[in-house]
C-alpha cells in the first residue's frame, strides 16, 4: 500500500458516496487508475464495505453510556458464550474485548436513562459470565468517526 491508496482510503472515509471519477480528481489520478486501485483495495479487504453513518440522536437514541464488563472465568466457553450473547443486544453498538481489567467494554445506545437502566437490569446484568459491571455516562462526542490516519 503506497501514499497514493492512502490518500484513496482517506477520501472514501470522509465521503463513501464518491463517483470513480469525483475520487479520482481528488486524489490526482485518470478515472482508469483510480479504478483499479479502489478495486485492489476493496479485494484485499482495506476497504470491507460502504454503509451510511447515522446520528443517532437523529433516530432517537439520545443517551449513551460506557458498560465495562468483569467476567468470571467459569469454563472455557466463557469468553464466546458472553460474546454470542453481547451480540445479541441490539442496543450494544460497539464491544470490545480489553486486555487487564475490565475485560470488556460495551458501548450502548438508548433513547433515554429510564431505557438504559430496563436494558442495564433485563439483559447486561444477566450476561453469561459476568461478574461485575460498570457503567459511566457519555456527556459528550469530542472525536468520533473519524478517519484512520495515514
Amino acid at each position: 500500500m503506497d501514499a497514493l491508496d492512502r490518500k484513496i482510503l482517506t477520501e472514501l472515509q470522509l465521503d463513501g458516496r464518491l463517483t470513480v471519477t469525483e475520487l479520482a480528481a481528488r486524489v490526482r489520478l485518470s478515472v482508469s487508475p483510480c479504478h483499479r486501485r479502489l478495486r485492489d483495495l476493496e479485494r484485499e479487504g482495506a476497504i470491507r464495505g460502504y454503509r451510511a453513518v447515522v446520528d443517532p440522536v437523529a433516530v432517537g437514541l439520545k443517551f449513551e453510556a460506557l458498560v465495562f464488563a468483569t467476567l468470571r472465568w467459569e469454563t472455557p466457553d466463557t469468553v464466546a458464550v458472553f460474546e454470542e450473547a453481547v451480540a445479541d443486544i441490539p442496543h450494544v453498538i460497539q464491544a470490545q474485548r480489553l486486555f487487564g481489567e475490565p475485560d470488556y467494554l460495551l458501548r450502548v445506545a438508548t433513547t433515554d436513562l429510564t431505557a438504559f437502566q430496563q436494558l442495564y437490569d433485563q439483559q447486561l446484568a444477566r450476561l453469561p459470565g459476568v461478574q461485575r459491571l460498570t457503567s459511566t455516562l457519555v456527556m459528550k462526542n469530542v472525536v468520533q468517526d473519524r478517519p484512520l490516519p495515514e
